[in-house]
């Protein structure tokens, strides 16, 4: 089995920023993709940012230029830079992971995932 422990989460004021951290463990390979999702109360979860097994990232219109994704592949740590945040960042944040199978990937989209972290809130006050 493969699990993901997030941390990082909180409150913070409109415009600070917040750093979230995925731990894997349980990993028999290391070629895989990883996503951090959120979903907002009484909405939907979206894909906020991915990574490839190379290292190529995605991220959704409206975290681009503010959101950073990335990971270090010694520690088996995924990281979520969060900057100038707003309110309609506010929401549960997981972090997903799947094993790199050869084929096409669609980087946001949760049912391409197979693991999941249990999430950590984010809470962003005007």
């Amino acid at each position: 089995q493969v699990h993901l422990v997030e941390s990082g989460g909180g409150s913070v004021q409109a415009g600070g920023s917040l750093r979230l951290s995925c731990a894997a463990s349980g990993y028999t390979n290391k070629n895989y993709h990883i996503c951090w999702f959120r979903q907002a109360p009484g909405k939907e979860r979206d894909g906020v940012a991915a990574i490839a097994t190379g290292g190529t990232t995605s991220y959704s219109g409206s975290v681009k230029s503010r959101f950073t994704i990335s990971k270090d592949n010694a520690k088996n740590i995924l990281y979520l830079q969060m900057n100038r945040l707003k309110p309609e960042d506010t929401g549960m944040y997981y972090c997903a992971a799947v094993y790199w199978n050869g084929g096409s990937w669609q980087p946001l989209t949760p049912r391409e995932y197979h693991y999941w972290s249990q999430g950590t809130q984010v809470t962003v006050s005007s």
